[in-house]
């Protein structure tokens, strides 16, 4: 390794340390030399934010990282410049500048920041949330769009609250009402969701349940759900997703999270048949495509 490289991956380790610390267990790899990350934290009262900045990385959660971290909250995440892709609770979005959405930091995330990135990260501890919904169930991983009066008014309220010098505990409180209350129309689930979501939800249901077999396809789900292909392909187009694409993505999910574990001592040559694959070859291709690097290079980067 040469010096460069040696400050570079040291800068990136210190700056994932630092993401660490202020927004719960992450693990991370960078997606391009070009990687760039600062990250400022803020505590105000109860109210703890993180203003980070990041360019050509990839920051992902498995169940590992998640028990690390512990603690139980939501996170109100305001994409403050830039792009990000976001797969988190079956959904995949893609937030401009301006847009809002929530993450469960008790479920799985994977972040992709391949241009400059810049994103506001607020904890919302999840009785409070559970409290301001209601007890209606709450929808993550929803892009509040930033043209949306609803995105305006909490995006004022982030960035205000940021920048407070001082704010009494109840004060805080109260802030961190006022904005659940106010993002509650975007983040409850109907207490009667429409038949198309029932659809998806079961058809995502299938799809963990049967995602080690090798039969698994979208002809077999359309068939289980009860709906025709088209149907199908149109309730996870509404979604952004593509049902095929999916599956893939799904099962190239359960064998990093295999690989992460040290406890699992599996060959990598049958892993990818363990989680449905058909073809070595094409499981290693397609997992180099998604992670950048081949399950064997993938365990060896985190073994520690």
């Amino acid at each position: 390794m040469t010096p460069a490289n040696r400050v570079t991956d040291d800068h990136f380790q210190s700056w994932l340390n630092q993401v660490n610390e202020a927004c719960g267990h992450f693990n991370g790899r960078k997606l391009d030399p070009g990687f760039v990350g600062q990250l400022e934290k803020c505590q105000v009262g109860q109210i703890s934010m993180s203003i980070v900045d990041m360019t050509q990385v990839n920051l992902f959660r498995g169940q590992r990282e998640i028990r690390a971290s512990g603690a139980d909250n939501y996170y109100a995440v305001l994409q403050l410049a830039g792009t990000s892709r976001i797969e988190h609770q079956q959904a995949c979005i893609e937030l401009q500048a301006g847009d809002l959405t929530l993450i469960d930091a008790s479920t799985p995330l994977d972040m992709h920041f391949h241009q400059r990135s810049r994103q506001l990260s607020l904890i919302l501890p999840r009785a409070q949330v559970q409290s301001g919904t209601r007890g209606v169930g709450v929808a993550c991983a929803k892009r509040i769009e930033a043209k949306t009066p609803l995105a305006s008014m909490a995006r004022q309220m982030m960035i205000e609250a940021g920048r407070t010098q001082y704010m009494a505990n109840n004060e805080s409180l109260a802030v961190l009402d006022a904005l659940i209350a106010l993002l509650r129309p975007a983040i409850s689930h109907d207490a009667i969701p429409g038949s198309h979501e029932r659809m998806f939800r079961k058809a995502l249901a299938l799809i963990d349940q049967n995602i080690t077999c090798e039969s698994l396809s979208p002809e077999f789900i359309a068939r289980e759900v009860g709906i025709s292909m088209r149907s199908l392909y149109r309730i996870f187009a509404k979604h952004e997703l593509v049902i095929a694409q999916y599956i893939r993505n799904r099962r190239l999910d359960f064998c990093a999270e295999s690989l992460r574990n040290p406890a699992m001592d599996q060959k990598v040559s049958s892993l990818g048949y363990a989680w449905g694959f058909s073809d070595s070859s094409y499981f290693s291709t397609a997992f180099k495509a998604r992670f950048g690097m081949t399950p064997g290079e993938y365990r060896k980067r985190h073994a520690n």
